[in-house]
């Protein structure tokens, strides 16, 4: 994506722009007695410089948390620049002719803890679970700050409902 262009007033990043993914969170070693993470949890928003991490507990438990990709994002920015550990929520550009897509993947693996060690990434966690993937369930949702994509998103649920 041309990151010039991003909210700027008068600019638009046209739909047959080219993208990549843009990862918000990894949470690693959940146990299988982990029934529920709680809304908000780990995500307090956007921190200069980033949240703590990797490791970070949560109910208890000892988890870790590799770092988001607003880590490369902000990585230009001395004022924000930083390790994004956490849950840093959807922040499409207003400009964004392309309505976002979002996937939360949840695996179940044959392992308790994956060999990642200190900072890594979301790739890293990709690569980390090669091999020990039994199962996973993913939720989609959508999300635009374009005034005009929301109106047109609504008016579509409104045809299908």
């Amino acid at each position: 994506m041309d990151a010039s262009n991003v909210n700027r007033p008068g600019c638009s990043l046209p739909d047959s722009q080219p993208r990549g993914d843009f990862f918000h969170w990894s949470l690693v070693d959940i146990p299988v007695s982990l029934q529920a993470i709680a809304a908000g949890a780990l995500a307090r928003g956007v921190a200069a410089h980033g949240k703590p991490g990797p490791d970070v507990a949560l109910d208890g438990l000892a988890l870790r948390q590799g770092i988001n990709d607003y880590s490369g994002w902000f990585s230009v920015d001395p004022a924000m620049a930083g390790d994004y550990y956490g849950y840093d929520g959807p922040c499409p550009p207003f400009n964004d002719e392309r309505l976002h897509h979002y996937i939360f993947r949840l695996y179940a693996l044959d392992t308790r803890r994956l060999a990642l060690e200190g900072r890594f990434s979301c790739a890293d966690l990709l690569n980390a679970l090669h091999g020990h993937i039994i199962d996973e369930a993913q939720l989609i949702g959508t999300y635009t700050l374009n005034p005009a994509l929301a109106a047109q998103a609504r008016r579509s649920r409104k045809k299908i409902a």
